[in-house]
């Protein structure tokens, strides 16, 4: 019998078969879910985002932080009832809740079936196929794996953007992050791999290409025993259909003057770069287990400014984590003020079981990190604002993600925007675009983190 259906032995007929696939969590999560469901449609099955039409539910889960876990739980819990009511025949679970805590879940939530690793992704299948045969296995596998590369996916972007993961795991072990423990240490896709999987997006209409990992300066460290993400850049540059190709996820201390040299003359190459700082306090960037100090971030960022002075800097802060006093708040708060990131995302510490942190001295109450949170917050709108006053009048190139509804108006994003994350541009017009195109943009005014514009003609 093909994947994909079943055959009932009581009626003698046989019966097709719908997944609702649920990805939770960030990016590089989707990528893994988007090339098990490669996998999945190979085989014949369909897929369904109506759970009243599900036969089968995948969930993808994430356990970064206390509120992706909740979410993961509630998620496995709705899904369980449909099991629970006859409608659903199997129920699986995968990904970084799966993996941390796959015991716990089959001990207290029997309706799922089977939990597959984060290191398993490619059992999916065979999974699926085990637990429609009455069979409940489990496939956990090393985390010292060499990660899946290559693979044609089903993509679920939209179409026009999508995500090339470059490596798995991570090596920093920074005091707060669990995920070496649920994904192992750094290991890099093999470059031809790589090569070949943007070549099949780009084949797909995928016009902006943004390359992630836990870390993507670190690159090809292991594999060829040098930071070769430059290199792989270069590569990717000549894949025919790419208009931009975005770069996430950039530790500091890892970026690297042959890595500015490429953004600058590669020119589908986004000037964007996504770095996290975590912090404004020298005191906590060390218990957080960083390994830069306030003095290099502001060096590394004066020279981006000063080789690429068009870059668009994002970067990510915590509140809150343990220790952090008023004092430290403040260095903080004055950081970012004199700094200027382009674009700033601010998350309150959450104390993960098995990290160090959790088990620190001094852990701050959550009134206290929604505070500071809210402080950061205000004071990068007011930074923003500026910056976008600044843009009026400037011409941008975008892509339009779609139009408004009732409205001669579309949405779209320039290169200071990745999707999900940062803002968007509202272009009035009357001219038909389509998703995808990309149009010369004067801006003409902005709305707190959005700008607002209108087309140049040709």
């Amino acid at each position: 019998m093909a994947a994909g259906f079943i055959y009932n032995r009581k009626s003698g007929k046989v019966i097709h078969m719908n997944i609702l696939f649920v990805s939770l969590g960030c990016d590089k999560n989707l990528v893994d879910s988007e090339v098990m469901l490669g996998m999945l449609e190979e085989k014949g099955y369909s897929f369904t985002d109506d759970e009243a039409e599900a036969d089968i539910v995948v969930i993808n889960t994430c356990c970064f932080i206390g509120d992706a876990k909740e979410e993961s739980i509630n998620t496995i819990l709705e899904m369980a009832e449909l099991k629970k009511s006859g409608q659903v025949k199997a129920l699986i679970v995968t990904g970084c809740l799966a993996q941390r805590y796959r015991e716990e879940i089959q001990t207290e939530i029997e309706e799922v079936d089977a939990i597959i690793g984060t290191s398993a992704i490619e059992t999916i299948v065979q999974t699926l196929d085990e637990v429609l045969a009455g069979k409940s296995e489990n496939h956990i596998e090393a985390l010292d794996k060499p990660p899946l590369g290559g693979r044609e996916r089903v993509v679920t972007t939209g179409g026009y953007y999508s995500y090339l993961k470059i490596a798995e795991g991570c090596n920093k072990h920074c005091t707060y992050c669990i995920i070496p423990k649920v994904r192992g240490d750094y290991r890099s896709i093999p470059m031809e791999e790589l090569v070949a999987e943007a070549a099949f997006l780009a084949d797909k209409g995928v016009k902006e290409l943004i390359l992630v990992a836990q870390e993507t300066t670190l690159y090809g460290i292991d594999l060829y025993g040098e930071k070769s993400l430059p290199r792989l850049l270069h590569e990717l540059c000549k894949i025919d259909g790419f208009e931009w190709i975005r770069i996430l996820y950039c530790y500091p201390e890892e970026i690297t003057d042959e890595l500015i040299e490429t953004i600058k003359e590669e020119p589908k190459i986004c000037h964007y770069l996504d770095i996290p700082v975590q912090s404004g306090s020298d005191k906590i960037l060390k218990l957080m287990g960083r390994r830069t100090d306030t003095a290099q971030i502001r060096s590394l960022i004066e020279k981006l400014r000063k080789e690429i002075p068009d870059i668009c800097i994002r970067t990510t802060f915590i509140t809150g984590f343990p220790g952090e006093t008023e004092e430290d708040h403040e260095n903080t708060m004055e950081f970012v003020n004199e700094v200027e990131f382009d674009r700033l995302g601010v998350f309150t510490y959450s104390p993960e079981e098995d990290t160090p942190a959790a088990i620190m001295e001094n852990q701050i109450d959550e009134e206290m990190k929604e505070g500071r949170r809210n402080e950061m917050m205000e004071l990068q709108q007011e930074i923003a604002f500026e910056a976008a006053q600044r843009m009026k009048g400037k011409t941008l190139t975008a892509m339009v993600e779609g139009k408004i509804a009732d409205e001669e108006a579309y949405v779209a994003r320039t290169y200071k925007d990745a999707p999900g994350v940062d803002g968007y541009l509202f272009i009035n017009t009357g001219r038909t675009l389509m998703s995808g195109d990309f149009v010369k943009v004067k801006i003409t005014g902005s709305n707190e983190y959005d700008l607002i514009g209108e087309i140049v003609e040709d």
